[in-house]
């Protein structure tokens, strides 16, 4: 198979990039990485280069490029039928490809208010009524799916529905959102990943700080 390039941005703050990252790593889908620094003079002129849409992720394969973390996510399941990107079971699918289409359009005060940041250390920080109905939403689907699947992950084994999550994970607990037991478990799962930790190592080592994502 032709081999894949993934295009991400910095992965101290690029929670879009993480979730196709993660995904591929996490199911041992070979790829290429190419870091493309955000938020710097002339990172527009770079991105023009590898995304139509001006934002990262994007995926190239042969003479294809697709864009959006989700769409790559589904392009890659499609590439790989035997990775299990998705449950087996068809309805654990369908809530799955549910809840990934809900993080994937919805909890915007969560995101607008506590940025994605690998390197911030913990500490609380004052929060609106909407990233508190994010957060109460987010942990009862945490909640329902694990006690569901009887976990580790979401659905029992990784799927995109954790990738689609990772990113919230680091938001709960660098801005100590959450004191919910079972959403407290399940980040240690996913921060236990290897993959996670080499992604946290990779992010902690970068040079460069976009200002308004240091909340």
């Amino acid at each position: 198979m032709t081999s894949m390039e993934l295009i991400i941005g910095n992965k101290n703050y690029s929670s879009w990039s993480l979730r196709p990252w993660i995904a591929m790593k996490v199911l041992q889908v070979p790829f290429m990485e190419t870091l493309v620094k955000l938020d710097v003079e002339n990172h527009c002129k770079d991105l023009i280069e590898h995304s139509p849409s001006k934002k990262v992720p994007v995926l190239n394969h042969g003479d294809l490029t697709v864009w959006d973390s989700l769409a790559i996510l589904e392009y890659v399941a499609e590439q790989y039928p035997d990775k299990a990107f998705w449950p087996i079971d068809p309805a654990a699918r369908a809530l799955a490809r549910s809840i990934s289409n809900q993080m994937h359009s919805s909890f915007t005060d969560l995101r607008n208010e506590c940025p994605m940041n690998m390197r911030r250390p913990p500490a609380a920080i004052e929060i609106s009524n909407g990233v508190k109905r994010d957060v109460e939403q987010i942990e009862t689907i945490w909640r329902s799916a694990l006690e569901t699947s009887g976990g580790p992950f979401l659905f029992g084994d990784f799927t995109i529905a954790d990738a689609m999550y990772a990113p919230v994970v680091n938001r709960f607990l660098v801005y100590e959102l959450s004191s919910d037991p079972a959403a407290l478990t399940y980040s240690d799962t996913v921060t236990a990943l290897p993959s996670w930790q080499e992604w946290a190592a990779s992010a902690r080592s970068e040079q460069w700080t976009i200002d308004h994502a240091e909340v």
